[in-house]
């Protein structure tokens, strides 16, 4: 099922959407972007852009038996998986995010952690995370403060525009965490 293209006006008139999280209780990972790009509020899906890595990333990494497409996200919740996001809105460029967004997603996210308790929290975006929970020094990886019970993971951002992390290096980074969860 492959996703149809948005046009320049849906993708227009996507600035400011939200899309639903794909979440359920007691999940072992949830996945939080940054927030929706326009092409995923246009389509209504995480990760929806096709030069975004998250899928490939999710599938190299052992995640996914297969590459789901984006239109295939309520499949991760039978695989103990789920998606949401920092900030809600979506934007062109996660950059047009306030610091004071940022921070108010953080809430947001450690009250919907709370009340969903999945084993693992898998933030993708060193920087927004670092805003989000004033962590100014985290590094990407495990961090060693949970939220209430919940275990938290940073992974790179999987944003095509994120030259830093290879698709190899970055399906790498996605099996540590799949390493962590699986083996605990």
């Amino acid at each position: 099922m492959a996703s149809s293209r948005p046009t320049r006006e849906q993708l227009a008139a996507a600035a400011g959407t939200t899309i639903p999280d794909v979440l359920r209780p007691g999940l072992d990972v949830l996945f939080c972007g940054i927030n929706p790009g326009l092409y995923s509020g246009a389509t209504g899906y995480h990760f929806a852009r096709p030069g975004n890595r998250f899928w490939p990333a999710l599938h190299a990494s052992g995640f996914t038996p297969r590459r789901f497409d984006p239109s295939e996200q309520d499949e991760l919740l039978d695989l103990g998986l789920g998606i949401t996001n920092v900030v809600n809105r979506a934007t062109a460029r996660a950059d047009e995010l306030t610091g004071d967004e940022l921070r108010a997603g953080g809430v947001r996210l450690a009250a919907k952690v709370a009340e969903y308790r999945p084993r693992w929290l898998a933030v993708v975006g060193i920087t927004a995370f670092r805003t989000a929970f004033d962590r100014p020094k985290a590094i990407v990886g495990r961090q060693p403060d949970p939220l209430g019970e919940t275990r938290v993971w940073v992974l790179p951002n999987p944003s095509g525009l994120n030259a830093h992390w290879t698709p190899t290096t970055l399906a790498e980074a996605f099996a540590e965490l799949r390493n962590s969860v699986y083996s605990e």
